[in-house]
């Protein structure tokens, strides 16, 4: 049997992250984890646990003191902050908590925006868009203001504005925490179509009902990640 070369998506090697002090604070004790091609990945923890921080190093928003983050197999730890900020808008897409999208702008322009640091051409960047749209159920709302769209077809908006540069992972911060029961299984659904079509997604929760929905969880307390049954991850 020919077995996958494709280095992870995600791996860390013994990655950390401590805040210079006085007094020095260790927000992420050095672990290590690895996210293959296709997996949907699930974080868990209570506040203050770390949650952030990883999620932080994880979509290249900040560097880990000590360790190696690979991404596709890249060294994101040996390379410069212009080049980092590059590979994080070309290989990894958000969907935030609050959705962040420019109020005064249609759902197609916010979409758009994703791609003008690509340098993807103009006339290129409306089919997209409007495609990416398509894909997570909003043909009907294209040049809907978000104003005018609910919560949950606000953050449809934001998952196609990731979605819409083909990223490596789709890294997501407790993507249904402004919607109600019923619009946040709605949007569950639409992450776990998108997984069964191949994404890659990373989704950082402190619900255990959204933490479900992967195939894996690992859970952060204190700085310490670890797996379900509370070992420290290594895999």
């Amino acid at each position: 049997m020919i077995q996958d070369q494709t280095p992870p998506v995600i791996e860390f090697r013994s990655v950390a992250l401590t805040y210079p002090g006085p007094p020095p604070v260790p927000a992420l004790l050095p672990c290590d984890l690895t996210v293959r091609r296709g997996e949907y990945v699930t974080v868990v923890g209570p506040s203050g646990s770390g949650k952030s921080t990883f999620l932080n190093i994880a979509g290249l928003l900040d560097a880990p003191t000590s360790g190696t983050y690979l991404l596709d197999g890249i060294d994101t730890t040996s390379i410069k902050d212009k080049e980092r900020t590059a590979l994080r808008g070309s290989r990894i897409g958000f969907v935030f908590q609050a959705f962040h999208l420019l109020a005064h702008r249609s759902a197609s322009e916010n979409v758009e925006l994703a791609m003008v640091y690509q340098r993807v051409r103009r006339s290129q960047r409306r089919a997209r868009a409007h495609a990416a749209l398509v894909r997570v159920g909003l043909s009907h709302r294209l040049e809907a203001l978000p104003t005018r769209l609910s919560g949950g077809e606000r953050q449809r908006v934001a998952i196609a504005r990731a979605l819409v540069t083909e990223p490596s992972l789709l890294l997501c911060d407790e993507p249904t925490g402004n919607l109600d029961s019923a619009t946040a299984d709605s949007v569950l659904e639409l992450l776990d179509q998108l997984h069964r079509d191949g994404a890659t997604i990373v989704a950082i929760t402190h619900d255990p009902q959204v933490a479900a929905r992967g195939q894996r969880t690992v859970s952060i307390r204190d700085g310490l990640l670890t797996d379900t049954a509370g070992r420290k991850v290594i895999a």
